[in-house]
């Protein structure tokens, strides 16, 4: 069993690339963690530095409250499972799985003992004679999962593990290595890009992006109170609507707001009112997920959004239908690396006088985020976001009696609506 402590750890390559910036996290013993985001955002460099197999140039590593940094790979009571099996191709599958037990001295009958066990509950015990080539792909990455789970290890480290499989065939591991290492009680943390197995795998989830953690939580927690715009912007499919507003207070009444040609009122009793009207006059970003709109008959009246279908998409067991409503989206892209601003003033423009306000308003944010400062600083740089008209995205039956052109009313859940400043930060009154 394994407690883990990074503590502000920062890892600079030789040419100057930070892949790990200032990042604090803990892991509980016997929890399930992911770390989630895109290629090159710093998650795998994470567990490298875990299991000793990189330094880092910054901060500290704590395995069950002890600092491992001085102590070898094999002194650390971890195993790792890796993308690509790293499997030996001329030891058969038994000698594989057995093989940390072979250099840690065990006599043959208990190993070979020990080995069958852990074939049997990973469902491959009739091919332990086979070698590596003989095998699929989802015997091969078990044969890696036995070779880690033999070692009865304190700490699994598993490095997007079921990347290189089938969309089927990972679906069904997911459940056998959730099941398993639940079973075992093992401290895991688990490196993933997709949202998908973080979501249904993990006990709690850490967004990386470009280094920095973003946001940790119960994945109902990152997915229903993103703590930044990008979280909100990764998660979820289709990706959750971002649209420009701008905020005008009816004290004592509603929050107005703008979202282009058509407007959205928060009632003053709502508790996020209060909040938000501290940007009066100003721009931030509302965010609004499908399941939030719902279609509704055009005479309808209340908190509604109109507009024409742009396109649809037929998924089978349901449609999407991508609405014009006259409204300009805010587009975050997934790596930071920016897209063209069709403005030459960027997706907004700051004065000097609103980040003065902004940075004395001290808007709620997650204890849990941990965001450079240069960071924080470059959210709104031209390239970082940028405008385009919205396509709201909203749920329809499937194949429904509608084509592109047709003009769709959809109601609006105030109380499902996310808000984020300038920054790309939540405004909320509270966290979790």
């Amino acid at each position: 069993m394994s407690t883990v402590l990074l503590k502000d750890v920062t890892k600079i390559w030789p040419d100057g690339t930070v892949a790990v910036n200032h990042v604090s996290l803990d892991v509980e013993d016997g929890e399930f963690l992911v770390l989630l985001g895109p290629s090159g955002c710093g998650k795998s460099t994470i567990l490298r530095m875990i299991a000793g197999l990189e330094d880092p140039s910054e901060g500290d590593i704590l395995l069950n409250g002890d600092p491992v940094l001085e102590l070898a790979p094999r002194d650390r009571s971890i195993a790792m499972v890796f993308q690509d099996f790293a499997l030996y191709p001329h030891m058969t599958v038994n000698d594989n799985i057995g093989f940390p037990l072979r250099l840690s001295g065990m006599e043959t009958n208990n190993r070979l003992e020990r080995v069958g066990d852990v074939a049997s509950a990973l469902g491959i015990g009739d091919v332990l004679g086979r070698k590596p080539s003989q095998l699929s792909g989802g015997q091969r990455q078990r044969v890696a999962m036995g070779r880690a789970i033999v070692r009865r290890p304190g700490l699994f480290l598993m490095d997007e593990p079921l990347s290189n499989l089938d969309s089927g065939l990972r679906a069904e591991l997911r459940a056998e290595i959730t099941g398993l290492t639940r079973e075992l009680g093992v401290t895991t943390m688990y490196v993933t890009h997709d949202q998908a197995e973080a979501l249904t795998m993990a006990d709690r989830v850490a967004i990386m992006r470009k280094g920095i953690l973003q946001d940790v939580g119960t994945p109902t927690q990152v997915y229903g109170r993103p703590a930044t715009l990008y979280v909100a912007a990764f998660l979820g499919s289709p990706r959750m609507n971002l649209l420009e507003a701008s905020v005008y207070v009816h004290l004592d009444q509603y929050v107005a707001l703008n979202l282009g040609d058509q407007a959205l009122y928060l009632p003053w009793n709502d508790i996020r009112a209060r909040a938000v009207a501290h940007y009066h006059g100003e721009r931030i970003v509302v965010g609004m997920r499908a399941e939030a709109l719902t279609p509704v008959s055009p005479d309808v009246q209340g908190d509604i959004l109109r507009g024409r279908i742009r396109y649809l998409e037929h998924h089978g067991h349901e449609s999407l239908a991508y609405l014009d409503i006259g409204a300009t989206a805010i587009v975050v892209d997934e790596m930071g690396t920016g897209k063209p601003d069709p403005e030459p003033n960027g997706a907004f423009r700051r004065f000097g006088s609103t980040l003065q306000k902004l940075a004395g308003r001290g808007t709620a944010a997650s204890t849990a985020t941990v965001q450079a400062p240069e960071e924080r600083a470059s959210v709104l740089d031209p390239g970082r976001h940028h405008r385009r008209p919205a396509e709201l995205a909203v749920r329809l039956a499937p194949y429904p009696a509608v084509s592109p052109g047709h003009p769709l009313a959809v109601a609006v859940r105030m109380d499902m609506l996310h808000f984020f400043d300038e920054r790309g930060d939540r405004i909320d009154v509270g966290w979790r």
